[in-house]
C-alpha cells in the first residue's frame, strides 16, 4: 500500500496545498494530512478551525484523511505506516529547503520524499501571504479553498 503524508501547519490551508494533494491522489493508495503543532509559533488560526478548513476541503475525498501530530515528521510516519512523504514545490528556495529535509530524513528512514511542482496559477501563493492579504482586509477568498472563512 502506497500511504503518504502531507505534512504542514496549513495556518491557513490554500490553492497551492489543495493543488498538490488532488494531484497526489492517483499516486497513493491513501494521503494523510498531517498539521504539525509547534508550541513555539504563533497561528493566525486556531488548531480546530485549521483541521476543519482541511477536512471541509477533502469531505469527498474517500482517500484522504486529516490529523494533528507533534514531534518529528519521520516518527509519525512510523506510528501510522506510511512510506512517503508528498511536498510541493514553488521555487528554487523550496527545493533547497526541502531537498535538505528530505536528505535528513532518508539519512534517518527508509521514507522516500515524492516532490510535486506546484501548477503555475498556484506558484505564487503561501499561507504567509495569505495571512498578509487578510491582515489588511483584502479578497484572501482567491488564494483559498471555499472551506477557508474569516471571522470578522
Amino acid at each position: 500500500m502506497r500511504k503518504a503524508i502531507f505534512p504542514g501547519s496549513f495556518d491557513p490551508i490554500t490553492l497551492g496545498h489543495e493543488d498538490i494533494i488532488r494531484r497526489g491522489i492517483p499516486l497513493f493508495d491513501e494521503i494523510v494530512i498531517a498539521i504539525g503543532v509547534n508550541a513555539e509559533k504563533k497561528y493566525m488560526f486556531s488548531l480546530e478551525d485549521r483541521k476543519r478548513f482541511v477536512e471541509e476541503t477533502f469531505k469527498n475525498e474517500p482517500k484522504v484523511s486529516v490529523i494533528v501530530y507533534e514531534g518529528l515528521t519521520i516518527e509519525l510516519c512510523h506510528r501510522i505506516n506510511a512510506n512517503f512523504i508528498l511536498r510541493g514545490l514553488r521555487n528554487p528556495a523550496d527545493f533547497e529547503f526541502e531537498k535538505a529535509i528530505a536528505h535528513t530524513n532518508r539519512r534517518l528512514s527508509k521514507i522516500e520524499t515524492v516532490f510535486l511542482l506546484t501548477a503555475a496559477k498556484t506558484s505564487f501563493i503561501s499561507s504567509s501571504i495569505v495571512r498578509d492579504v487578510i491582515r489588511h482586509n483584502g479578497q484572501y477568498q482567491l488564494l483559498v479553498p471555499e472551506a477557508v472563512k474569516v471571522k470578522k
